[in-house]
């Protein structure tokens, strides 16, 4: 297979690496992560641990070996207590310095004679902050506070805006993509939405096996049922993963993306009612954190108490940019609405 149609993807083991490596038929596949993926379709796996310094040589080695001439960063840490990987500065050391090693090893390569031609980069839009004052813009000012894996989203993708003209004659893609979800996804909101107690106590243990769900806790109050959210399917994701793989030479050197299924955003009525989920009201915002934490506390719920502001906040992001940038493409690549992707999450409930 011809160098061009080579590509590396870091934190290939991950559930969105699982979705994207069956659509990569037509490419020679290189994978790096910490552990192998469960799936085959790999030219090529890489052990490789970015949160240590050395993996930025080892990657230099890995792209000057293959010729890849495109880099997917997926690899992040999202969910500390599921990852075992629960040391704040670990976790920063993968996430943040971890992005800078992947793009200074394609930064040498290009330098070197290398042709690296694209670095795609998923952020999320964790990195706006909590609350946003209606649908934002790729400009708005990225204010992610509280919960590490925010806070880390919004550094990493600092490091990759300001270090994109380090690249080179690369196209760099940056993608927000809102909540995702699907069947596969495990993530706060939809740890939240699902109910199931995954904390590492005996206790959740049992309650799991009883098939108990914890409530969805919010504050009093009309205006938290009526906060809004936006998600994106995976497999949308994935698709579009794949897109920006085959977009011409022509695109700017730097794209950012807000990311979001079709259609309206959702109340979170609506969504408590897609997913059969169980409303706790509490008297108020902090009441809500003292549940959380107790219940993180006693290894019930795996929800770290610092993820109280984005479960109960309303931040939404204009897709205009993405919608024109795909053009006719667009249904083809975000082919469920935020409603089909949210009651996809739970098809397999009972």
């Amino acid at each position: 297979m011809p160098p061009e149609r080579t590509v590396l993807v870091t934190g290939i083991a991950g559930n969105l690496g699982a979705r994207l490596l069956p659509l990569l038929s037509d490419f020679h596949v290189v994978g790096v992560d910490m552990r192998p993926p469960g799936s085959s379709g790999l030219a090529r796996f890489e052990q490789a641990d970015l949160g240590r310094e050395p993996s930025c040589w080892q990657l230099i080695g890995l792209l000057r070996e293959t010729g890849a001439r495109s880099v997917i960063h997926l690899a992040f840490v999202f969910d500390p207590q599921r990852s075992g990987i629960s040391d704040l500065e670990r976790m920063w050391q993968i996430n943040v310095a971890g992005t800078a090693r992947v793009m200074e090893a394609v930064s040498v390569v290009n330098r070197t004679g290398g042709q690296i031609r694209q670095f795609i980069f998923p952020s999320s839009v964790a990195v706006y902050g909590p609350e946003t004052a209606g649908p934002v813009k790729e400009e708005a000012p990225l204010r992610a506070h509280t919960l590490p894996y925010a806070i880390h989203q919004r550094e990493c993708d600092e490091v990759v805006r300001y270090r994109a003209e380090s690249l080179g004659d690369c196209h760099t893609y940056i993608v927000r993509p809102h909540i995702l979800a699907g069947a596969s996804v495990q993530n706060y909101m939809m740890g939240a939405l699902r109910g199931t107690p995954l904390g590492s106590s005996k206790r959740a243990a049992r309650m799991r096996a009883a098939s108990k769900r914890l409530p969805w806790l919010l504050p009093r109050g009309t205006r938290y049922l009526e906060k809004r959210f936006q998600f994106v399917h995976v497999d949308d994701m994935a698709r579009l993963l794949v897109h920006l793989l085959n977009r011409p030479a022509s695109d700017p050197s730097l794209t950012i993306l807000n990311v979001a299924g079709r259609g309206e955003a959702i109340t979170v009525q609506r969504c408590a009612e897609i997913a059969q989920a169980k409303i706790k009201r509490v008297p108020t915002r902090a009441a809500c954190h003292a549940v959380l934490r107790l219940l993180w506390k006693l290894g019930i719920s795996s929800i770290p108490p610092a993820a109280l502001p984005y479960l109960i906040g309303s931040y939404t992001m204009d897709t205009t940019r993405l919608q024109h940038f795909l053009g006719d493409e667009y249904a083809r690549v975000i082919q469920f609405t935020m409603e089909d992707a949210l009651r996809d999450s739970f098809k397999n409930s009972g």
